[in-house]
Order: C-alpha cells, then sequence, then structure tokens
C-alpha cells in the first residue's frame, strides 16, 4: 500500500471512530492509546510506518469499542489489530 492510500484509509478510520464515540453507549477511552500517538491523518510529514502503527492501533480501538467479548467477531479482530499493531511498533 502506498502511504497516499495509507493516510486516505487513515482518515476514513477517524472518520468511523468520531461518528462511533458520538454514541453514549461507547467509552471513549478505548481511543486514549490511539489519541496518545499524536499522528493525525493530516500528519504528512510523519513516516508511512508511524501512520501503519496508529492504523493499526485506530483498528484495535474500532474493534474493541465493538465487541461484546474477546470471542465476538469484533472481539477476535481486535486481538488480531492489537497483534499487528505491535508488530508495526516493533518496527518503528
Amino acid at each position: 500500500m502506498h502511504k497516499d492510500e495509507l493516510l486516505e484509509l487513515h482518515e476514513e478510520m477517524v472518520h468511523i471512530k468520531d461518528r462511533l464515540a458520538a454514541f453514549e453507549e461507547i467509552d471513549e477511552s478505548h481511543f486514549a492509546k490511539y489519541e496518545g500517538l499524536e499522528v493525525d491523518p493530516s500528519h504528512v510529514h510523519k513516516s508511512k510506518s508511524e501512520h501503519k502503527h496508529a492504523v493499526f492501533v485506530l483498528g484495535n480501538a474500532l474493534a474493541t469499542a465493538m465487541s461484546e467479548d474477546e470471542f465476538s467477531s469484533a472481539g477476535r479482530l481486535s486481538k488480531r489489530m492489537e497483534e499487528l499493531a505491535e508488530d508495526a511498533e516493533e518496527k518503528l
């Protein structure tokens, strides 16, 4: 995936996060790790690896926020995104 495509994906995922966070049932603390990265889709000066890591961390947060338990489809997705985020972080 090219960096510009990754930035588009990152931006779309942020839109999903914003829409999801608007629901009262969603605990916004799920997104604290992503927010702590301080990597925004508009930060084009950040490396592709930083954006890739942010996408996986955000994907994990989105799946966690949507999952009912770790065995649901979203729960399994959350676990996989967490693994991918850890792998991407090691490559930073």
